[in-house]
């Protein structure tokens, strides 16, 4: 559906249909906070299953990632009695070495996820929690990337759908090329218009 600029399409209503998923699932289950999931949701889901898949299983790595180096900052926190200084030198120096790693292991595209699920993790962990709770929040990001490949597999974009957004990219580039070509040929009107003066 589209009014004007503005289009409601089948991924965003899956999008939000993740969320929801993901805030009745660990409201059913007791689980508390569905934030880190809901985030894992709307990052994992794409435009297709194929799509999903692929970057579902860079999430799953960057997210393992991460919550491995959060689980490490909080237990040398744990160790200097939770020192702001600890804090201030050792998350910027994993974040440094989540994006070298990432990179060293060709996970790009996991990078900021990564970096996102250490952060998550380690900035959100309550005083006195156990590395228990690090882990659940790791299995956290795993049950929202679950949650968008599974819906993504469940619903699929039509084919007509698609069809339909093909035509309609192609009609808007042949305005564009219409519109350069209207602008290659007044630039050279005037460029001969100026070298017959």
């Amino acid at each position: 559906m589209q009014i004007g600029r503005f289009r409601l399409g089948m991924r965003t209503i899956k999008t939000a249909l993740a969320v929801m998923l993901c805030i009745l699932l660990f409201y059913l289950t007791d689980r508390g906070s569905p934030l880190i999931a809901a985030l894992a949701a709307v990052f994992s889901l794409r435009q297709d299953l194929t799509t999903s898949i692929s970057f579902g299983r860079s999430r799953v790595l960057g997210n393992s990632l991460g919550g491995l180096f959060a689980m490490i900052f909080y237990y040398i926190q744990s160790l200097f009695k939770n020192d702001f200084y600890v804090e201030l030198f050792l998350l910027p120096f994993f974040v440094i070495l989540v994006i070298v790693l990432s990179d060293g292991i060709n996970n790009n595209s996991g990078i900021i996820s990564a970096i996102a699920t250490m952060l998550l993790i380690a900035l959100s962990i309550p005083q006195g929690e156990s590395i228990l709770y690090a882990l659940n929040r790791v299995l956290d990001t795993f049950i929202g990337t679950i949650i968008a490949i599974s819906l993504n597999g469940v619903i699929s974009p039509q084919t007509d759908e698609k069809e339909k957004q093909i035509k309609e990219d192609l009609v808007e580039l042949r305005k564009k090329e219409a519109d350069l070509n209207k602008m290659l040929y007044d630039v050279k009107k005037q460029i001969k218009d100026q070298s017959q003066k």
